[in-house]
C-alpha cells in the first residue's frame, strides 16, 4: 500500500502569504467556494441572497451569513495585499486637447 503511495506525485502546494493563510485557516467550506463568492460579490455588486441562489443553482449549499462573513474576514487582508503589490503611478501626465470653461 505505502508503495503505491509512494509512486503518485502531488503537484506542489502553493502557499497563501501568512495573514491570508490565518484568516481562512478556520473556515470550513473550500478555498476555491470562498474565493468565488467574495469575488463575484465585490467585482459584480451582487447581493447576498443572490450569491446564495447562484451556488445553490451549481450544487453548494451556503447560506449568505456565512458569505458575508467571509467578505468581512477576507476582504481586508486581500485589499492589504494587492496595495502592497499595485506598481507606482507615473509622474508624468499627459491630457489632450482639454478647455476648462471660466
Amino acid at each position: 500500500m505505502t508503495s503505491m503511495m509512494a509512486k503518485t506525485k502531488m503537484p506542489p502546494r502553493k502557499t497563501l502569504p501568512t495573514g491570508i493563510g490565518r484568516v481562512l485557516k478556520r473556515l470550513h467550506y473550500p478555498l476555491d467556494v470562498i474565493l468565488l463568492c467574495v469575488r463575484w460579490y465585490v467585482a459584480y455588486s451582487l447581493s447576498l441572497r443572490n450569491l446564495e441562489e447562484m451556488m445553490a443553482e451549481r450544487g453548494i449549499e451556503v447560506d449568505h451569513s456565512s458569505v458575508h462573513r467571509w467578505v468581512i474576514k477576507v476582504l481586508p487582508v486581500f485589499e492589504k495585499e494587492f496595495r502592497r503589490r499595485k506598481r507606482p503611478v507615473g509622474r508624468n501626465w499627459r491630457v489632450d486637447e482639454t478647455y476648462v470653461k471660466i
